[in-house]
């Protein structure tokens, strides 16, 4: 498939379900920003994105050793200050528990220290459960389907260095951080109307940001770049990868 043939996809969770930012490379034109209740909508739209980059986590080790999966231990010295947005994953066990209480009973049951589950790692459950279930399931997206996670694009694209400036302050976004994201993403060769749109109905303002951080990911990617933590990725014990992933740095 010729570049210009091929569609890329950045994807974020949001309040109505997915967010996606589908490109047509090359062609800036081409963009659209779509809602979507499940993941699979994404995939299954007509462009078909080649590589879709998701910001969820993706592989769940049966037992965790330390402060959460491999990738997570790697990029989260990488973030400085914004560290604390990659939250510790537990075990396949504790992701797929309903309940809280549960969840924390057997994350302590499978981690080493044991540890409980944070009520923010908890929120994100649901959508976990979903992407596992949608990539075993249908194994053959492994090829198109790749875990980002947008601070570490950010640092990617800002030199290899953390940013200082966080995106949300109390839950609320925070300006300066977000301008800062977006003179990022305008720098990688965004168009500022589509830096600038403003977020669809069911979608936060930082959402759709984090959807664009995804797509210079896949951009990268699927023109040859990408780098992924660790390298090469894990696999937990349905054969899904375990990696993060995040375009080549400019530094």
């Amino acid at each position: 498939m010729k570049d210009r043939e091929m569609w890329v996809a950045g994807v974020d969770g949001c309040r109505a379900g997915w967010i996606a930012v589908l490109l047509r490379i090359g062609d800036w034109n081409s963009a659209r920003i779509m809602i979507a209740p499940t993941l699979d909508r994404i995939v299954d739209v007509p462009e078909a994105p080649a590589i879709i980059a998701v910001d969820m986590p993706i592989g769940l080790p049966d037992t965790i050793e330390g402060s959460g999966r491999v990738p997570d231990k790697l990029i989260r010295p990488l973030l400085g200050q914004r560290q604390s947005s990659v939250f510790a994953i537990p075990s396949r066990q504790a992701v797929h528990a309903f309940d809280y209480g549960e969840a924390c009973r057997l994350s302590l049951a499978t981690s080493n220290p044991p540890r409980k589950v944070s009520r923010q790692g908890f929120a994100i459950f649901p959508k976990i459960r979903e992407v596992d279930a949608l990539l075993r399931s249908r194994p053959g997206l492994m090829n198109r389907v790749y875990e980002v996670h947008p601070e570490l694009a950010f640092w990617a694209l800002n030199g290899a260095h953390a940013l200082h400036e966080p995106k949300k302050v109390k839950g609320t976004p925070y300006p300066p951080g977000m301008e800062l994201r977006r003179r990022l993403l305008l720098k990688a060769g965004l168009p500022d109307e589509l830096v600038h749109r403003p977020a669809p109905r069911g979608a936060a303002s930082d959402d759709l940001l984090d959807a664009l951080a995804g797509l210079t990911v896949a951009l990268d990617m699927a023109r040859g770049g990408g780098q992924c933590f660790p390298d090469p990725p894990g696999r937990d014990a349905h054969g899904l990868p375990v990696a993060i992933w995040t375009l080549r740095s400019s530094s």
